[in-house]
């Protein structure tokens, strides 16, 4: 589970890593109230899950009350897009933050490294900008070290990660303290990520995180109650309709939706989609013995993505039968209303009564194909066809 900035920077504050004094808002008159709290001049910052918010235009600087509010009601309900052309990320709420006067910006991170099994802390001197561009133009700039799951980082080891960064030595106490608080916050609260970027030295003399990127595992939430809390309130929508009705639902960002019985099954569509140069939306795995009311349930969250143009079912008769997939989707473009193209793949189990039966129903959208790669080239064609 991913928290959004100013959750993360609550959860630091908590555990007592050193962060702005801010205030969370979900309207312009909100925001307003915070800024005149916090005095001037403030950062008014979008709260969405997704980088490259300054760029986009969702982090603004205010000089006064008016500025905060004129720039809150341009923020409040625009779309975000992704460094890299993800989303739209509508947002919804903002976090107003007491303005810092930055001297340095440093980068630092823990993240779960899993082929190791271990915490691993990378700390750089080189902060504000993406970790990977600094990896691939100046990769002797990250230092990265593995921290024992049984000890913990102690003060000692961090000082001595602190001492090859080439962070000035005046504030490498202040860094080293924040690597501990960041190892255990991530060893009490479960969380595979803990980015902090930029991690600045304010005009203060003061080592402050200035942004957060935290994720908490999931399935780590039942030891948690107050971010299982937060749950429901950051869950994507689609996601979390998936959940209500017991479908494994992951969210892409392509326009593609994929519907399949079984993980294996679902990957491997996903990767020959991928190969027939399209971009999948999701992957929602209808598992194995999937009836009719399981495909209609599907379908209603696949297309409640405004983002999809075209569906693909690709689905093996095992346990399933490939007759009542046929009726579900039948049901559901009849009941729905469905009109963007669906491509449908069946084998195995009654496939021959399932595709008599879509033949007999004349959906003007659908399209059959008898193999895996045919079938993702036609959504890939369809797809493109629907832009």
């Amino acid at each position: 589970m991913d928290l959004l900035e100013y959750q993360g920077k609550e959860l630091f504050a908590r555990h007592g890593l050193p962060v702005p004094e801010g205030i969370h808002a979900t309207t312009a008159d909100e925001a307003r109230a915070a800024s005149e709290n916090l005095g001037y001049p403030v950062a008014v910052k979008a709260q969405v899950l997704i980088g490259g918010r300054g760029k986009a235009g969702g982090i603004k600087i205010a000089k006064d009350a008016v500025q905060t509010h004129e720039h809150a009601g341009e923020i409040i309900g625009m779309d975000i897009f992704g460094p890299h052309g993800e989303g739209p990320f509508k947002v919804h709420e903002l976090w107003v933050e007491a303005g810092s006067e930055i001297e340095e910006e440093y980068y630092a991170s823990v993240i779960l490294d899993r082929s190791a099994k271990k915490l691993l802390i990378i700390l750089s001197h080189m902060g504000g900008m993406d970790v990977e561009a600094i990896a691939e133009d100046t990769p002797e700039a990250l230092i990265k070290e593995h921290v024992d799951p049984l000890d913990g980082l102690t003060r000692e080891a961090a000082e001595a990660i602190v001492a090859k960064s080439d962070i000035p030595e005046k504030i490498a106490d202040q860094v080293a303290l924040i690597l501990v608080t960041m190892v255990k916050i991530a060893q009490e609260e479960d969380a595979t990520l803990i980015e902090i970027n930029p991690l600045i030295l304010n005009a203060a003399g003061e080592v402050v995180a200035l942004d957060s990127k935290t994720t908490i595992d999931a399935n780590a939430l039942y030891r948690h109650p107050e971010l299982e809390e937060l749950a429901a309130d950051i869950e994507d929508p689609q996601e979390a309709m998936a959940k209500e009705r017991g479908l494994t639902y992951v969210k892409l960002d392509g326009d593609i939706g994929i519907l399949g019985n079984g993980a294996g099954l679902c990957m491997s569509t996903l990767d020959v989609v991928a190969q027939a140069g399209g971009a999948p939306a999701n992957f929602l795995d209808a598992g194995g013995g999937s009836k009719a009311d399981a495909i209609i349930n599907a379908l209603e969250v696949i297309t409640s993505d405004q983002k999809v143009k075209a569906v693909l079912f690709n689905i093996f008769g095992g346990i399933t039968r490939c007759d009542e997939v046929a009726k579900g989707i039948i049901e559901a473009v009849g009941k729905m209303g469905i009109k963007m193209p669906i491509v449908v793949r069946l084998d195995g189990t009654n496939s021959e009564e399932g595709l008599r039966l879509l033949a007999e129903a004349g959906l003007g959208n659908l399209h059959n194909e008898s193999t895996m790669l045919g079938a993702a080239k036609r959504v890939v064609e369809l797809a493109g066809s629907e832009a």
